[in-house]
């Protein structure tokens, strides 16, 4: 199975092509797709890092949200205070080990 957008069959339809498609049984499947295209999708980033790869990953993201029934702007505004309290990733901090634990 490969999840692809929406609009996906009709657009090789209309390019004169044929193709055959089904709808996702259910929510563990769409999920399931979900999480496989997360991954793509994040390997297509990786590899060429653009506005492009970067959208394709935000639809998924979105598509994710949606399934589960949270608001994307709640998302963007808990992403908000997060970095604003404990920062984001964009320093490379990797953290080898935590000393005094008992404290």
């Amino acid at each position: 199975m490969k999840l692809v957008r929406d609009f996906i069959p009709e657009i090789i339809t209309e390019s004169g092509r044929t193709c055959i498609w089904r709808q996702v049984d259910g929510r563990e499947e769409h999920m399931e797709g979900l999480r496989a295209k997360i991954l793509e999708e994040a390997d297509e980033f990786i590899e060429n890092p653009c506005e492009e790869e970067a959208a394709d990953m935000l639809e998924v993201l979105f598509a994710f949200t949606h399934l589960n029934g949270i608001d994307f702007e709640d998302v963007l505004e808990v992403a908000r205070e997060k970095a604003e309290e404990r920062g984001g990733f964009y320093n490379g901090i990797i953290l080898q080990e935590i000393l005094n634990e008992n404290r």
